[in-house]
């Protein structure tokens, strides 16, 4: 097999099309949920303690296997970043305070069912509104 155009010499193997996806259709590669929340209550917007115990209540109830995790506080009047890795992908948060917002992100390369968004957010971070949207990957 010749290396393509613009390809290092030796890894020209990495990127050939393997026989599954030369023979049939390319199948799901898992499923990605954006989600915006508007109206969340600023100080719940700054609480690692809090959004730590959303993304437990995720992962308990869509039954994730986490990896690992990095939390990240901003200085006042800054929010929050958080990610937890997963053996399916990630989970993600970014909090703006100083909007009422909250930005998540669950990438999950198997099958799991819908999670109640919007509800659960209301609850853990008073959010008004939640503008949820799924995407098959792949």
């Amino acid at each position: 097999m010749s290396t393509p155009v613009g390809v290092p010499q030796g890894i020209s193997d990495s990127l050939a099309p393997s026989s599954a996806l030369e023979t049939g259709p390319l199948t799901s590669l898992g499923r990605e949920v954006v989600v915006d929340a508007h109206g969340c209550d600023p100080a719940l917007l700054r609480s690692v303690d809090t959004l730590k115990r959303l993304f437990d209540r995720v992962i308990d109830e869509l039954d994730l296997r986490p990896v690992d995790q990095c939390w990240h506080q901003f200085p006042e009047p800054g929010g929050v970043t958080g990610m937890v890795l997963l053996s399916e992908s990630h989970l993600t948060v970014h909090t703006f305070p100083e909007h009422g917002t909250a930005t998540f992100n669950l990438y999950c390369c198997r099958p799991r069912p819908d999670w109640p968004w919007a509800a659960r957010l209301q609850e853990t971070i008073g959010a008004v509104s939640a503008d949820v949207r799924t995407f098959s990957r792949g």
